[in-house]
């Protein structure tokens, strides 16, 4: 295997970045004020289409957490690690009837303007700053540490340089406002699913070659099936299946996967919800728009969503029963560092030993994601800074232009923190896992109070608080406390805690009677059109038909 592109491949590269840096130059010249007022830079309020929005979502929500950690968890665990992707789906077309109707109806713009409308600003200006944290010290660190890692594995580069060129790249596109963002992010997705599927196809094609009789892509399916069934299930049981743990042990592979309960307790639904339904970074692409034009952006999404299984993981089962046969000795030596086998590594290992061009055609894509999820996330934190903090409680005079250019600032800002820190995250054992896990810490509580506060007119401030103050205390006891409890059943148990805090204050409070701050709510909101019912309908479909085949 040998590290780093050829000529052809940094052209091939050269020419995708011209691309997305020229469109993106043009969008923000010809498709908007160049003196944006702060709803146009943070929002690009009425300016996104349907398949914008839709491909905006997922170009931000597909980064190297899916393309590094997600394939190393397909090596890790198989199939089932799709799980995220199929229930993101089913997820995004929940929250496109019934969330966004509460949002876009209200006017909500911002996570801590709902909170602060629905119950209170002391609420609000909590919230915003663990959002602050958690998208600066979890997400955007963690997507330049795996973006990184990445490029180290394929270019040769040491993992600071490929961390930079990432970081600064992402803030030029990101200081152009949502508008770049939005619109540069449909030429993202298609180079990342036209990468993504030429590096799945090849990857089954060497399986083919390498331990069948090369009858090509088929036949590499089928070794997959043939060479490791154990990888084909998406249901685990307790005790039935050790894996590699990233730092030289085993693990339970439920732990990871906890089968059914973490669909009983609601864990796998916590982080699908408050993801995409809970979630500035997400669900912001949708909230300039109105609301026919954001459903058809959602769904669009979760269609898109359903795809990612053949990108991300396909290719990890393919290195895994490579690995396992021993079948090129690039990938063994590549997977294995000092003798502790990394399931992050065979992503990056993988595109090692694609052919001249395709590896630039990769590269691409796999910076493509990562690039354009940098952009989300660090617009997001502008977003939330600028909007509920420094307009409130600094200056809450300040000037359109004056807003924006802050707002920039803080994109800065927010990703030099990030760069510092990305490092560090090499002592964690498998990127996508920590991601979950420790976002997990505090997405029960905000799921809690979110859709309390949207459903049920009781709901009080004062519950919503200690539910919210709650949940990283109660995750870290039963972190600490019940090691064996797989963290998705954790997130579970301390989400349902959430709830019935939260309705045992509110009730005490309210005393039987509605909050004056609950929404109005319309029934008629949730209804949708014949097009979309169908749309839908296949989304459930193909869920269902996925869990019938491989349960």
């Amino acid at each position: 295997m040998t590290l780093g592109l050829e000529t052809i491949d940094y052209v091939i590269f050269f020419i995708y970045f011209v691309i997305v840096a020229s469109y993106g130059y043009w969008v923000y010249h010809h498709k908007g004020r160049q003196n944006a007022d702060s709803k146009d830079f943070f929002l690009a309020e009425g300016s996104l289409t349907w398949w914008a929005i839709g491909a905006s979502i997922i170009a931000s929500n597909i980064s190297a957490e899916q393309f590094i950690g997600m394939s190393g968890q397909a090596f890790q665990l198989g199939l089932a690690i799709s799980v995220y992707e199929l229930v993101g789906g089913l997820s995004l077309v929940v929250i496109a009837i019934y969330f966004l109707p509460m949002y876009i109806r209200n006017k909500i713009y911002t996570m801590p303007q709902f909170l602060e409308m629905r119950y209170d600003k002391r609420l609000a200006t909590i919230m915003a700053v663990f959002w602050l944290f958690l998208y600066i010290l979890v997400n955007l660190t963690s997507i330049i540490y795996l973006g990184a890692l990445s490029l180290e594995k394929m270019t040769g580069f040491a993992f600071m340089p490929c961390a930079i060129f990432l970081t600064v790249f992402a803030v030029f596109i990101t200081l152009g406002g949502m508008k770049v963002i939005g619109y540069t992010d449909v030429i993202q997705v298609v180079c990342l699913v036209v990468g993504g599927l030429a590096t799945t196809y090849l990857a089954l094609s060497l399986l083919s070659d390498k331990v069948g009789t090369g009858a090509g892509v088929f036949e590499g399916l089928s070794l997959i099936k043939q060479k490791a069934d154990h990888h084909m299930h998406m249901i685990f049981e307790r005790g039935e299946y050790f894996v590699h743990d990233g730092r030289g042990g085993k693990i339970d592979a439920y732990n990871q996967l906890p089968g059914l309960m973490m669909f009983i307790i609601g864990g796998q639904w916590i982080v699908n919800f408050n993801y995409f339904g809970c979630n500035q970074y997400m669900i912001q692409r949708a909230l300039g728009a109105d609301l026919p034009t954001a459903r058809n952006g959602v769904l669009f999404a979760a269609f898109l969503k359903l795809m990612m299984p053949f990108i991300v993981v396909l290719p990890g089962l393919a290195a895994y029963v490579l690995f396992q046969e021993n079948a090129d000795a690039a990938i063994v030596q590549g997977i294995t560092d000092n003798n502790i086998v990394k399931p992050d590594n065979a992503y990056p290992v993988l595109l090692n030993i694609l052919p001249t061009g395709l590896k630039g055609l990769s590269f691409a894509a796999l910076t493509a994601a990562i690039v354009a999820s940098l952009a989300g996330k660090a617009n997001s934190i502008s977003t939330i800074y600028m909007l509920d903090i420094h307009k409130k409680f600094v200056n809450p005079n300040i000037s359109e232009k004056q807003t924006v250019w802050l707002g920039r600032v803080a994109i800065v800002v927010s990703f030099a923190i990030a760069l510092v820190i990305s490092p560090f995250l090499q002592n964690f054992g498998q990127g996508f896992e920590y991601i979950q896990e420790y976002t997990g810490f505090i997405s029960p509580g905000i799921l809690c109070i979110f859709l309390l506060g949207m459903f049920w007119k009781r709901a009080t401030a004062n519950g919503a608080l200690a539910a919210a103050v709650l949940s990283i205390p109660l995750s870290t006891l039963l972190k600490y406390q019940v090691p064996d409890m797989p963290f998705l059943n954790r997130m579970g148990t301390v989400f349902w805690i959430c709830v019935v805090v939260h309705v045992a204050i509110s009730l005490i409070e309210s005393r039987g009677q509605r909050n004056p701050k609950a929404f109005a709510v319309d029934r008629h909101w949730f209804q949708t059109n014949p097009s979309f019912r169908v749309g839908a309908a296949a989304v459930c479909a193909l869920l269902a038909l996925v869990y019938v085949i491989f349960w």
